[in-house]
């Protein structure tokens, strides 16, 4: 029986990820929540884990309440998510949390040398040099579990001894494809939570809208993958069906076909390099009819622009960019700032930094400290 330890247990891709656990019989020995205390400790009862963190310690004496007797550890803080993800008899963590909270108990996880499902985002863009250097020195699997990354991962399997020659990573263009800039001065908080094909947390669907979310996965695509910024293209795709492809030296492309259904990456990535059953609907093609890709409209979408050239631009710029968007993000969901001006904030930043190298974690979160003070001094 597979052991894992889950961080994120009570989000979209945590409860997912559950529910592939209790269709496949992989035991839990751990999980890790935000806030959602009655749900984190009804799924550690359900699933008979060993540890329990709540992230946010206010909420530590009522996690104590509802657990209390059940002979579980209760854990709190990143100290508690780390100290999951040094855990003995784990097969696998998977990481699913928001934000840069995700970083340390990824690195800790490597160093304990087990093997990680990445979900979580800042991981990879904030400290992707650090991680993918930390996970080769000990010979952990990092596996993706976002739909884009985990295709192009199916797409390399058995084509090790192939050159890329370009990785064509698809996005759905949000709530707002098509709209111009001045359209965007104004939409409100609910019009940008309205995604068109995916179900998610506020945070990563304002970065749909953005096209944020496209570029932090252009940036995780190139440390995943060992790729230049110039060699991934970008494509929007409204009906995500096809959730990326590989195009090799000899000019062939395999995608990766699927329902919009996270299950499926969820799955694969917890089961890899197994396949079977899996409670999705079938990929039926003949309903779609008709598949369309095009450009995204980079000009009227700067955030996503942004990104790239954070990427571009190398040195502590990625750091920059995603601590920038993550303070934007929750200004715009409280209504301090408008939904464009996340992007502005975005490549002010980028323009006043200088190029300094992140070569360890202290480094990282130092410099992640320094951009989110700029952004909220801009508020």
């Amino acid at each position: 029986m597979k052991t894992i330890s889950l961080l994120g247990s009570t989000g979209s891709i945590g409860t997912q990820t559950l529910d592939v656990c209790r269709k496949h019989n992989i035991r839990v020995k751990a999980l890790a929540a935000n806030t959602n205390v009655s749900l984190l400790a009804s799924q550690a009862l359900e699933f008979g884990a060993e540890y329990v963190c709540i992230c946010n310690d206010k909420y530590y004496k009522v996690l104590k309440e509802k657990l209390d007797g059940k002979g579980i550890k209760l854990l709190c803080g990143t100290e508690g998510l780390c100290e999951i993800a040094a855990l003995d008899g784990v097969d696998q963590m998977v990481n699913a949390v928001v934000g840069m909270v995700g970083l340390l108990p990824t690195l800790t996880a490597i160093e304990h040398k087990t093997d990680v499902a990445l979900a979580n985002k800042e991981t990879l863009v904030a400290g992707g040099n650090i991680v993918m250097k930390a996970a080769r020195e000990n010979g952990v699997k990092i596996v993706p579990i976002d739909s884009e990354h985990s295709a192009i991962f199916q797409c390399l399997q058995g084509e090790s001894h192939n050159r890329i020659k370009k990785i064509i990573l698809t996005a759905s263009g949000g709530p707002f494809h098509g709209r111009t800039a001045d359209e965007l001065r104004n939409v409100t908080v609910e019009e940008a939570l309205r995604h068109p094909n995916w179900s998610m947390g506020k945070k990563i669907t304002i970065d749909s809208a953005t096209l944020v979310n496209k570029g932090l996965e252009f940036i995780e695509a190139c440390h995943l993958f060992d790729v230049s910024p110039c060699d991934i293209e970008i494509l929007v795709h409204r009906q995500s069906v096809v959730h990326s492809a590989v195009e090799f030296e000899d000019n062939s492309v395999i995608a990766q076909m699927g329902v919009p259904d996270m299950k499926i990456p969820i799955q694969y990535a917890l089961l890899y390099p197994g396949r079977t059953e899996c409670d999705v609907k079938p990929l039926s093609l003949s309903d779609y009819g008709t598949l369309t890709f095009e450009k995204p409209d980079y000009e009227t979408f700067s955030a996503l622009s942004a990104c790239i050239n954070a990427m571009k631009m190398g040195y502590a710029y990625p750091c920059i960019m995603n601590a920038v968007n993550e303070e934007a993000v929750m200004a715009f969901l409280d209504g301090k700032i408008s939904f464009m001006r996340i992007g502005e904030l975005i490549n002010s930043a980028l323009a006043e930094f200088p190029a300094v190298r992140l070569e360890s974690y202290k480094a990282v979160i130092e410099m992640d400290r320094q951009a989110r003070e700029f952004t909220i001094s801009k508020f």
